[in-house]
């Protein structure tokens, strides 16, 4: 997560969805991040998910291979989405041998072997990495990761990357959504690439963000799921939050890049502070309702106004407060304290 990325483009999508208006149910996974001193251990967190919640939380996206964090998973039915470090895309897009060595640590033993068996749903190749100067590996790291998983035939596992808002230079209207100048020849060709796999692009989308920095314009109900009036018309889409304009931006690039309207997105993070040092924004009760809201969206809706059978699928951001994490706000995002109490009622 990156917040001035985040707030960059944001600022510019400052239209609401309609929520009456799709056909096709989503679903909502959260993100698990091990940033914190106090964590549980990954198999009581698995336990945790499939035992005390009963899978209330059906998937899981982990930052990166931890073979204690894949071996608990692999126990589970939990769908899984898997990160590769960013520091390690540009070995990753210069040799398919680490490339196999990486998918052979860390895909086959827990997808094949005898460790289980993981639900590998996606692998991401760098998180929030464009636009940046390692950007030009991303494409190169994918096609590598894909090539390995066929030859390895590890099947039905999408290979993308996670990008930011600071990914788009135009985003509002949403149907003027398009990639930022300095990046838009290499998310073009990463767009047509997953197009061309059925997998989807994976975007971050933070209406907190906007609603921080720029309060005097961007209302709290706009950002969490509650105006009941629509706040801007794109041709004959009315928007009445946030989240989905952002994401119909984002459909709008990709469509631009592809040619091609059934394009696919996944929302690899979204999610509402509890606490933090941007009061009265960052609170309980508006990460609840945020939360709350976006949950009730995705999986009755699971569409947008461009998209309305979209049937979006959803990364919560987080599963903990991570106290490692920078102080503020960044440590307050969690679903759950440390010890698996609730920050506020969601799951159960």
């Amino acid at each position: 997560m990156k917040t001035t990325m985040a707030i960059k483009v944001m600022l510019l999508a400052m239209a609401l969805s309609h929520d009456s208006m799709a056909f096709g149910a989503g679903t909502v996974g959260i993100n698990y991040g091990r940033l914190g001193n106090n964590l549980p251990p990954p198999a009581r967190v698995v336990e945790f998910l499939t035992k005390d919640l009963n899978y209330a939380i059906p998937s899981v996206r982990i930052f990166d291979p931890e073979p204690e964090v894949l071996s608990a998973l692999a126990t589970s039915n939990l769908s899984v989405c898997l990160g590769v470090k960013n520091q390690d895309l540009a070995q990753m897009a210069g040799s398919m041998d680490y490339t196999r060595n990486w998918v052979r640590e860390f895909v086959t033993p827990y997808t094949k072997g005898g460790n289980g068996t993981l639900k590998l749903r996606y692998i991401t190749a760098g998180n929030e990495i464009i636009p940046g100067t390692e950007a030009v590996c991303v494409l190169p790291a994918m096609k590598n990761i894909q090539q390995v998983l066929e030859q390895e035939n590890v099947p039905n596992v999408g290979v993308s990357t996670v990008l930011s808002a600071a990914a788009l230079g135009s985003s509002y209207p949403p149907s003027n959504g398009s990639f930022a100048t300095e990046v838009a020849t290499t998310l073009n060709e990463i767009s047509k690439f997953v197009y061309s796999k059925g997998a989807p692009l994976m975007i971050n989308v933070y209406p907190y963000f906007t609603l921080a920095s720029d309060p005097q314009q961007v209302t709290l109900d706009y950002a969490s799921f509650r105006s009941t009036t629509p706040v801007a018309q794109d041709g004959d889409r009315n928007y009445f939050n946030l989240f989905d304009s952002i994401v119909d931006s984002f459909i709008a690039a990709m469509v631009k890049a592809v040619g091609k309207e059934d394009v696919k997105v996944v929302v690899t993070e979204t999610g509402w502070p509890s606490a933090g040092s941007n009061l009265p924004h960052a609170s309980v009760e508006n990460a609840k309702t945020y939360n709350s809201n976006l949950k009730k969206h995705i999986q009755t809706l699971g569409g947008t106004p461009r998209r309305p059978n979209l049937n979006l699928e959803t990364f919560i951001f987080a599963l903990f407060n991570e106290n490692q994490k920078p102080e503020g706000t960044e440590q307050n995002f969690g679903s759950f304290y440390p010890n698996l109490q609730e920050v506020y009622p969601l799951w159960r």
